[in-house]
């Protein structure tokens, strides 16, 4: 059997860089404060960038292997999947009874992470079918820092989540883990606009996550709330141009 240092490649350590991130995000949840929830999220976010890059590295340098594909696979689970249900679930939990309905979501959620790239691994379709794992965590990051940043215009760090947030949580985790497994979604060969979107918004949202940890005023923390406010609502725009485009190839 062929020793776990001679099958790791350049690509698998970014992958690995990756999942370490995603590690921590999972203990940054554990301490459950409000300003390690964000942290954590933040983590999540940069593994964004290296979910693209060991895709990158590996077709530049022809490394493509089912290794390294198992890798990925895995280490996507933990950090589109796994985290961000653990720290949504410390950031919209109340307390009360309905954190039941909660926790069914984080469950729907991570559980549509994981069954989508089980799938993902056994098929030859080109292209993707369902959302994609990482466009799912962005769901749910976007939804974090809008409230994040709303909450601490009006009050701070400590400031409650607005009600209506934690009540409507659960369902658009259970929507997300179901656009991951959905076969009316579809996406192209390359998904060269996620990866558009990602090469863009993801400096911008780095560059904001920085700014809230310098205690913005009342107008700055808005604006910055409403700007991941807009990128969700983008989201599922996008997502759902994927459902009409199933539905024009297939009535061709």
């Amino acid at each position: 059997m062929t020793s776990i240092p001679k099958l790791l490649k350049i690509k698998d350590y970014m992958t690995l860089c990756g999942t370490t991130l995603g590690i921590l995000a999972l203990l940054c949840a554990s301490i459950g404060t409000r300003d390690f929830i964000s942290i954590g999220f933040f983590l999540v976010f940069l593994t964004l960038g290296t979910d693209l890059l060991d895709g990158y590295i590996a077709r530049k340098t022809d490394t493509v292997n089912q290794f390294g594909i198992e890798l990925d696979s895995l280490s996507d689970s933990l950090t589109f999947g796994i985290a961000p249900s653990v720290l949504t679930f410390q950031a919209f939990r109340t307390g009360g009874v309905y954190d039941i309905f909660l926790i069914i979501g984080c469950i729907c959620f991570a559980l549509g992470a994981i069954l989508r790239l089980a799938r993902f691994n056994i098929s030859d379709r080109i292209g993707y079918t369902g959302v994609p794992t990482p466009l799912s965590a962005l769901f749910l990051i976007a939804f974090f820092y809008a409230n994040y940043f709303y909450a601490f215009a009006l009050g701070g760090v400590t400031y409650p989540f607005p009600i209506l947030s934690c009540y409507i949580i659960p369902i658009i985790m259970i929507l997300v883990g179901w656009f991951n497994i959905t076969n009316y979604i579809n996406f192209g060969k390359k998904g060269k606009i996620v990866y558009m979107c990602l090469f863009i918004f993801a400096p911008i949202g780095i560059i904001l996550g920085i700014i809230g940890n310098l205690n913005p005023d009342f107008t700055i923390s808005m604006i910055i709330a409403s700007f991941f406010m807009v990128g969700f609502l983008l989201l599922f725009i996008y997502v759902l141009s994927g459902f009409f485009r199933k539905k024009k190839e297939s009535s061709d």
